[in-house]
């Protein structure tokens, strides 16, 4: 193979080999002390709701209404005491979210720090989802 087909076709390569769940990531990531966790638009986590669907959490205090699927509600500064109510598997992929992003920020870099690998946060928060016009829940 000559050297210019070679240069051409090695990016196309590299990305063929990258694992699955890299090139299926979505968000910005972002770097904390042991870890990483990734934010999220309303666009984004809507795709990720179709399918095999991630863990969708619910860290706002107090209780102000849930996106529509949420499985669980845990508050932002208890996430270490629930940690049964999260899957076994640490790379499963879970959203957090409250009503405008910092619980959920501080919640995502808990369970990033404990080696959670595919944790999200849901940019804005159920602000940013009920703004796009998207259903939220009152109990």
């Amino acid at each position: 193979m000559n050297a210019r087909l070679f240069s051409r076709l090695l990016p196309l390569l590299a990305l063929a080999l990258l694992p699955a769940t890299a090139a299926a990531q979505v968000g910005d990531r972002v770097e904390v002390q042991g870890g990483s966790y990734w934010k999220v638009s309303v666009a984004e986590l809507q795709g990720m709701l179709g399918g095999d669907r991630p863990l969708l959490v619910n860290t706002h205090i107090p209780y102000q209404g849930d996106i529509v699927g949420t499985d669980v509600s845990i508050a932002f500064n208890e996430v270490t005491d629930h940690l049964d109510q999260l899957p076994e598997d640490k790379d499963a992929p879970v959203v957090l979210y409250c009503r405008s992003g910092p619980m959920s920020d501080r919640a995502a870099t808990t369970l990033a720090g404990l080696g959670y690998t595919q944790v999200y946060s849901l940019e804005g928060g159920f602000n940013a989802w009920a703004a796009a016009g998207l259903p939220m829940v009152e109990r």
